[in-house]
Protein backbone atom coordinates (compact mmCIF):
# COMPACT_ATOMS: atom_id res chain seq x y z
CA UNK A 1 0.00 0.00 0.00
CA UNK A 2 1.49 3.33 -1.10
CA UNK A 3 1.52 6.39 1.15
CA UNK A 4 2.82 9.62 -0.38
CA UNK A 5 4.28 12.32 1.89
CA UNK A 6 5.70 15.70 0.79
CA UNK A 7 9.21 15.34 2.19
CA UNK A 8 11.35 12.20 2.63
CA UNK A 9 12.94 13.66 5.77
CA UNK A 10 9.55 13.41 7.49
CA UNK A 11 9.24 9.64 7.08
CA UNK A 12 10.85 8.80 10.47
CA UNK A 13 8.24 11.00 12.18
CA UNK A 14 5.51 8.56 11.13
CA UNK A 15 6.70 5.93 13.61
CA UNK A 16 6.53 2.20 12.99
CA UNK A 17 4.19 1.35 10.12
CA UNK A 18 2.72 -2.00 9.04
CA UNK A 19 4.97 -4.03 6.75
CA UNK A 20 2.64 -3.64 3.76
CA UNK A 21 3.00 0.17 3.77
CA UNK A 22 5.47 1.72 1.33
CA UNK A 23 6.20 5.41 1.88
CA UNK A 24 7.17 7.54 -1.10
CA UNK A 25 7.88 11.29 -1.21
CA UNK A 26 6.57 13.83 -3.71
CA UNK A 27 5.97 17.53 -3.15
CA UNK A 28 3.58 17.75 -6.09
CA UNK A 29 6.16 19.11 -8.50
CA UNK A 30 9.05 17.76 -10.52
CA UNK A 31 9.51 14.13 -11.47
CA UNK A 32 6.84 11.77 -10.27
CA UNK A 33 8.19 8.89 -8.15
CA UNK A 34 7.71 5.28 -9.11
CA UNK A 35 4.40 3.86 -7.89
CA UNK A 36 2.87 7.34 -7.42
CA UNK A 37 -0.16 6.27 -9.46
CA UNK A 38 -0.88 3.55 -6.85
CA UNK A 39 -0.97 6.02 -3.94
CA UNK A 40 -3.82 5.25 -1.55
CA UNK A 41 -3.03 7.89 1.11
CA UNK A 42 -1.67 11.34 0.26
CA UNK A 43 -0.20 13.87 2.69
CA UNK A 44 -0.02 17.23 0.86
CA UNK A 45 2.26 20.10 1.75
CA UNK A 46 0.74 22.59 4.18
CA UNK A 47 -1.73 24.90 2.43
CA UNK A 48 -0.71 23.71 -1.02
CA UNK A 49 -3.67 24.02 -3.39
CA UNK A 50 -1.77 24.70 -6.63
CA UNK A 51 -2.61 22.54 -9.63
CA UNK A 52 -4.77 20.13 -7.65
CA UNK A 53 -6.45 18.56 -10.71
CA UNK A 54 -3.03 17.61 -12.08
CA UNK A 55 -1.93 16.14 -8.75
CA UNK A 56 -5.12 14.13 -8.33
CA UNK A 57 -4.80 12.85 -11.90
CA UNK A 58 -1.35 11.49 -10.99
CA UNK A 59 -2.91 9.46 -8.14
CA UNK A 60 -5.99 7.74 -9.64
CA UNK A 61 -6.17 5.15 -6.84
CA UNK A 62 -6.22 7.76 -4.05
CA UNK A 63 -8.63 7.05 -1.19
CA UNK A 64 -7.55 9.28 1.71
CA UNK A 65 -6.05 12.77 2.09
CA UNK A 66 -4.38 13.50 5.43
CA UNK A 67 -3.80 17.21 5.97
CA UNK A 68 -1.06 18.60 8.19
CA UNK A 69 -3.15 21.64 9.12
CA UNK A 70 -6.57 22.32 10.60
CA UNK A 71 -7.60 24.55 7.70
CA UNK A 72 -9.22 22.76 4.78
CA UNK A 73 -10.55 25.54 2.58
CA UNK A 74 -7.84 25.17 -0.07
CA UNK A 75 -8.99 21.62 -0.84
CA UNK A 76 -12.72 22.20 -0.78
CA UNK A 77 -14.39 21.75 -4.14
CA UNK A 78 -11.40 19.95 -5.67
CA UNK A 79 -11.47 16.53 -4.00
CA UNK A 80 -12.38 13.60 -6.29
CA UNK A 81 -15.56 11.72 -5.49
CA UNK A 82 -15.06 8.95 -2.98
CA UNK A 83 -11.88 10.39 -1.46
CA UNK A 84 -11.98 10.98 2.30
CA UNK A 85 -10.19 14.02 3.76
CA UNK A 86 -8.99 14.32 7.36
CA UNK A 87 -7.59 17.44 8.97
CA UNK A 88 -5.00 17.81 11.73
CA UNK A 89 -7.42 18.93 14.40
CA UNK A 90 -5.81 18.65 17.83
CA UNK A 91 -2.24 19.14 16.59
CA UNK A 92 -2.02 22.92 16.53
CA UNK A 93 -4.60 23.92 19.15
CA UNK A 94 -2.17 24.45 22.02
CA UNK A 95 0.27 26.62 20.07
CA UNK A 96 -2.51 28.71 18.52
CA UNK A 97 -4.18 29.23 21.90
CA UNK A 98 -0.85 30.30 23.39
CA UNK A 99 -0.44 32.97 20.73
CA UNK A 100 -3.99 34.18 21.33
CA UNK A 101 -3.15 34.70 24.99
CA UNK A 102 0.15 36.35 24.11
CA UNK A 103 -1.57 38.78 21.75
CA UNK A 104 -4.39 39.56 24.17
CA UNK A 105 -2.04 40.14 27.09
CA UNK A 106 0.37 42.20 24.97
CA UNK A 107 -2.45 44.48 23.89
CA UNK A 108 -4.12 44.69 27.30
CA UNK A 109 -0.88 45.41 29.14
CA UNK A 110 0.33 47.90 26.46
CA UNK A 111 3.51 46.01 25.57
CA UNK A 112 3.85 47.64 22.12
CA UNK A 113 3.90 51.05 23.83
CA UNK A 114 6.56 49.97 26.30
CA UNK A 115 8.72 48.40 23.58
CA UNK A 116 8.57 51.62 21.57
CA UNK A 117 9.50 53.59 24.68
CA UNK A 118 12.40 51.21 25.39
CA UNK A 119 13.81 51.66 21.88
CA UNK A 120 13.57 55.43 22.29
CA UNK A 121 15.05 55.42 25.81
CA UNK A 122 11.89 56.79 27.45
CA UNK A 123 10.53 55.78 30.86
CA UNK A 124 6.86 56.17 29.91
CA UNK A 125 4.29 54.67 32.26
CA UNK A 126 0.79 54.15 30.87
CA UNK A 127 -2.17 52.33 32.36
CA UNK A 128 -3.15 48.93 31.01
CA UNK A 129 -5.87 46.35 31.65
CA UNK A 130 -5.75 42.90 33.23
CA UNK A 131 -7.93 39.95 32.21
CA UNK A 132 -9.81 39.45 35.46
CA UNK A 133 -13.57 39.41 34.79
CA UNK A 134 -13.10 40.40 31.16
CA UNK A 135 -15.70 38.98 28.78
CA UNK A 136 -14.10 37.27 25.78
CA UNK A 137 -16.33 36.15 22.91
CA UNK A 138 -14.62 33.22 21.17
CA UNK A 139 -16.11 32.70 17.71
CA UNK A 140 -15.34 29.11 16.81
CA UNK A 141 -15.91 26.38 19.39
CA UNK A 142 -13.75 23.61 17.95
CA UNK A 143 -10.37 22.50 19.26
CA UNK A 144 -8.76 25.92 18.80
CA UNK A 145 -11.62 27.69 20.53
CA UNK A 146 -11.79 25.25 23.42
CA UNK A 147 -8.04 25.40 24.03
CA UNK A 148 -8.23 29.19 23.97
CA UNK A 149 -11.14 29.23 26.42
CA UNK A 150 -9.30 26.97 28.86
CA UNK A 151 -6.33 29.32 28.94
CA UNK A 152 -8.56 32.37 29.30
CA UNK A 153 -10.20 30.87 32.38
CA UNK A 154 -6.75 30.50 33.96
CA UNK A 155 -6.49 34.30 33.76
CA UNK A 156 -9.90 34.73 35.44
CA UNK A 157 -11.52 35.87 32.20
CA UNK A 158 -15.02 34.82 31.12
CA UNK A 159 -15.01 33.09 27.72
CA UNK A 160 -18.30 33.09 25.81
CA UNK A 161 -18.27 30.37 23.15
CA UNK A 162 -19.94 30.81 19.75
CA UNK A 163 -20.31 28.27 16.93
CA UNK A 164 -22.32 27.89 13.73
CA UNK A 165 -25.06 26.08 15.66
CA UNK A 166 -26.00 26.36 19.32
CA UNK A 167 -25.41 23.54 21.78
CA UNK A 168 -25.02 23.28 25.53
CA UNK A 169 -22.70 26.04 26.68
CA UNK A 170 -22.25 27.38 23.14
CA UNK A 171 -24.14 30.21 21.44
CA UNK A 172 -25.06 30.25 17.74
CA UNK A 173 -23.50 32.80 15.39
CA UNK A 174 -26.88 34.44 14.85
CA UNK A 175 -26.67 35.54 18.53
CA UNK A 176 -23.51 37.59 17.88
CA UNK A 177 -25.34 40.92 17.47
CA UNK A 178 -26.45 40.63 21.10
CA UNK A 179 -23.11 39.30 22.39
CA UNK A 180 -20.66 41.73 20.76
CA UNK A 181 -21.61 44.94 22.62
CA UNK A 182 -20.67 43.39 25.98
CA UNK A 183 -17.37 41.84 24.84
CA UNK A 184 -14.03 43.24 25.98
CA UNK A 185 -12.25 40.93 23.52
CA UNK A 186 -13.47 39.03 20.44
CA UNK A 187 -11.32 36.08 19.29
CA UNK A 188 -11.80 34.44 15.88
CA UNK A 189 -10.90 30.72 15.81
CA UNK A 190 -13.49 29.50 13.30
CA UNK A 191 -12.74 27.83 9.94
CA UNK A 192 -13.05 29.69 6.66
CA UNK A 193 -16.23 28.55 4.91
CA UNK A 194 -18.66 30.20 2.48
CA UNK A 195 -20.68 31.20 5.54
CA UNK A 196 -17.81 32.71 7.51
CA UNK A 197 -16.02 34.57 4.71
CA UNK A 198 -16.48 38.29 5.33
CA UNK A 199 -18.39 37.66 8.57
CA UNK A 200 -16.49 40.39 10.41
CA UNK A 201 -17.74 43.29 8.34
CA UNK A 202 -18.49 46.94 9.13
CA UNK A 203 -21.73 46.03 10.91
CA UNK A 204 -20.03 43.35 13.05
CA UNK A 205 -17.28 45.78 14.06
CA UNK A 206 -19.74 48.60 14.74
CA UNK A 207 -21.47 46.39 17.32
CA UNK A 208 -18.24 45.92 19.26
CA UNK A 209 -17.78 48.18 22.29
CA UNK A 210 -15.48 51.18 22.19
CA UNK A 211 -11.93 50.12 23.05
CA UNK A 212 -12.62 46.41 22.48
CA UNK A 213 -9.94 44.13 21.03
CA UNK A 214 -10.37 41.89 17.96
CA UNK A 215 -7.99 38.91 17.68
CA UNK A 216 -7.88 36.84 14.48
CA UNK A 217 -5.96 33.54 14.34
CA UNK A 218 -8.26 31.84 11.83
CA UNK A 219 -8.13 33.17 8.26
CA UNK A 220 -7.74 36.70 6.93
CA UNK A 221 -10.74 36.47 4.60
CA UNK A 222 -13.10 36.26 7.58
CA UNK A 223 -12.42 39.95 8.30
CA UNK A 224 -13.22 42.87 6.00
CA UNK A 225 -9.79 44.53 5.99
CA UNK A 226 -11.06 47.95 4.89
CA UNK A 227 -13.76 47.98 7.56
CA UNK A 228 -11.24 47.03 10.24
CA UNK A 229 -8.78 49.68 9.05
CA UNK A 230 -11.50 52.31 9.42
CA UNK A 231 -12.11 51.32 13.05
CA UNK A 232 -8.38 51.19 13.85
CA UNK A 233 -7.68 54.52 12.21
CA UNK A 234 -10.45 56.16 14.23
CA UNK A 235 -8.96 54.69 17.40
CA UNK A 236 -12.28 53.16 18.44
CA UNK A 237 -11.10 49.51 18.29
CA UNK A 238 -7.84 47.61 18.75
CA UNK A 239 -6.77 44.46 16.93
CA UNK A 240 -4.20 41.67 16.96
CA UNK A 241 -3.93 39.77 13.69
CA UNK A 242 -1.95 36.61 12.95
CA UNK A 243 -3.73 36.26 9.60
CA UNK A 244 -4.63 38.95 7.10
CA UNK A 245 -6.09 39.46 3.64
CA UNK A 246 -4.08 39.73 1.46
CA UNK A 247 -1.37 37.41 2.77
CA UNK A 248 1.55 37.82 2.88
CA UNK A 249 0.89 41.48 3.51
CA UNK A 250 2.53 43.55 0.75
CA UNK A 251 4.94 46.39 1.43
CA UNK A 252 3.20 49.70 1.92
CA UNK A 253 -0.12 48.17 2.96
CA UNK A 254 -1.91 50.43 5.50
CA UNK A 255 -2.16 47.59 8.04
CA UNK A 256 1.61 47.88 8.63
CA UNK A 257 1.15 51.29 10.25
CA UNK A 258 -2.42 51.03 11.56
CA UNK A 259 -2.74 52.36 15.13
CA UNK A 260 -3.73 49.95 17.88
CA UNK A 261 -2.68 46.89 15.88
CA UNK A 262 -0.34 44.01 16.73
CA UNK A 263 0.58 42.04 13.60
CA UNK A 264 2.26 38.62 13.41
CA UNK A 265 3.02 36.73 10.15
CA UNK A 266 0.73 33.68 10.42
CA UNK A 267 2.98 32.40 13.19
CA UNK A 268 0.47 30.69 15.51
CA UNK A 269 1.38 27.15 14.47
CA UNK A 270 4.98 27.86 13.56
CA UNK A 271 6.74 26.09 16.42
CA UNK A 272 9.47 23.45 16.51
CA UNK A 273 7.11 20.59 17.43
CA UNK A 274 4.44 21.31 14.81
CA UNK A 275 5.91 18.91 12.25
CA UNK A 276 6.59 16.02 14.62
CA UNK A 277 3.09 16.28 16.10
CA UNK A 278 1.38 16.47 12.71
CA UNK A 279 3.28 13.51 11.25
CA UNK A 280 2.71 11.50 14.42
CA UNK A 281 -1.02 11.95 13.78
CA UNK A 282 -0.51 10.92 10.14
CA UNK A 283 1.27 7.76 11.30
CA UNK A 284 -1.59 6.95 13.64
CA UNK A 285 -4.10 7.47 10.84
CA UNK A 286 -2.15 5.15 8.51
CA UNK A 287 -2.13 2.42 11.15
CA UNK A 288 -5.89 2.90 11.63
CA UNK A 289 -6.49 2.65 7.89
CA UNK A 290 -4.47 -0.56 7.51
CA UNK A 291 -6.22 -2.12 10.52
CA UNK A 292 -9.64 -1.26 9.07
CA UNK A 293 -10.40 1.12 11.92
CA UNK A 294 -12.35 4.37 11.63
CA UNK A 295 -10.22 7.41 10.79
CA UNK A 296 -10.43 10.45 13.06
CA UNK A 297 -10.84 14.12 12.07
CA UNK A 298 -12.82 13.28 8.95
CA UNK A 299 -13.90 16.60 7.42
CA UNK A 300 -17.66 16.97 7.19
CA UNK A 301 -20.18 19.75 7.55
CA UNK A 302 -20.34 23.18 5.92
CA UNK A 303 -17.67 22.94 3.22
Amino acid sequence: MIVCIPDPASAPLLGDLPAEVEVIAWDGYGDEPENLRHTRIWVPQVEDADELPRKFAAMPELEVILLLSAGVEDMVGHIPDGVVMCDARGVHGSSVAELVLALVLASQRRLPHFLDAQREGRWDLVEGEDMRDKRVVVVGAGDLGEQTARRLRAFDAEPVMVAHSAREGVHATDELPDLLPDADVVVLTLPLTPGSEGMVDADFLARMADGALLVNVSRGKIVDTDALLAELTSGRLRAALDVVEPEPLPAGHPLWTAPGLILTPHAAGHISQAGPRAFALVGDQIRRYVAGEELINVVEGEY
